[in-house]
């Protein structure tokens, strides 16, 4: 867990503070298979929002779909106050997104990286240099600015790849399973990296886990299973919800 409290990433859901994301009746279908069937939910502008659940449970498809990376059977979403379906090209300008998969290329830098990024995105020249400084400030890779990728451990280059993802200032930051495939320590890292983008930055950010001590640093949580929404509120509140454990002792002669 990191040393970070919880409650810190909490933000109010007062009708004065805008929606990052407003998800409506979403949904996308595989053939016969609803691999997200009719969602609800919205995202308050500067939150930490979690989809908590098991893999193939939708977590992902929900992310691409919010990306413009698939296009949903139904429903509608809002992104940073675009439409996903008719104004994909405005919602891509206004988003970060990493990806469960490593997308940097090896031969090249990470400054090197980062400028490739920042001409994608159309970053303003004058403005490069110091959004590079800042990036790699955020996720404490300022010492390998010149350094190849490919000397990277698997934990620098996710933190790279968190720091491409908000090179061009996004409004809202998705990660899907950001530490998958981490050992415990380098995950406690990379959440530090994402809880300084959040404080330091402002960024709303929707994540995807599957750990539940992770989700339990957003500020809210949806519990997905099967394409579906099962729950969606605080950590306090659904941990309150589940009701205190209970352990039950089988021997070999219960009599």
């Amino acid at each position: 867990m990191s040393v970070f409290a919880a409650e810190r990433f909490v933000v109010s859901h007062d009708s004065a503070i805008p929606f990052a994301v407003e998800v409506h009746g979403l949904t996308k279908r595989y053939g016969d298979m609803a691999a997200v069937a009719g969602i609800d939910f919205t995202v308050t502008q500067g939150e930490i929002f979690a989809f908590l659940g098991p893999n193939g449970a939708g977590k992902s498809t929900t992310i691409k779909m919010l990306c413009t990376l698939a296009h949903q059977a139904s429903g509608e979403a809002i992104v940073a106050g675009f439409d996903v379906a008719t104004q994909a090209k405005f919602v891509r300008r206004h988003i970060g997104l990493v990806f469960q998969e490593q997308t940097l290329d090896d031969e090249l830098t990470a400054e090197e990286n980062l400028r490739f990024h920042a001409v994608l995105y159309g970053v303003a020249h004058n403005e490069v240099d110091a959004r590079i400084t800042r990036v790699l400030s955020l996720v404490t890779l300022t010492d390998r600015r010149k350094g190849l990728v490919s000397t990277y451990s698997g934990e620098m280059a996710r933190r790279l790849e968190i720091a491409r993802g908000m090179l061009h200032t996004p409004k809202v930051l998705f990660l899907d399973e950001p530490t998958v495939g981490l050992d415990p320590q380098t995950r406690a890292l990379i959440w530090d990296d994402i809880q300084r983008l959040w404080i330091e930055e402002g960024v709303t950010i929707c994540l995807t886990t599957h750990y539940m001590d992770e989700a339990e640093n957003a500020g809210r949580i949806a519990i997905i299973d099967h394409g579906s929404i099962v729950a969606c509120d605080t950590p306090d509140v659904l941990k309150a919800s589940v009701g205190t454990d209970t352990i039950e002792i089988e021997t070999s002669d219960d009599d």
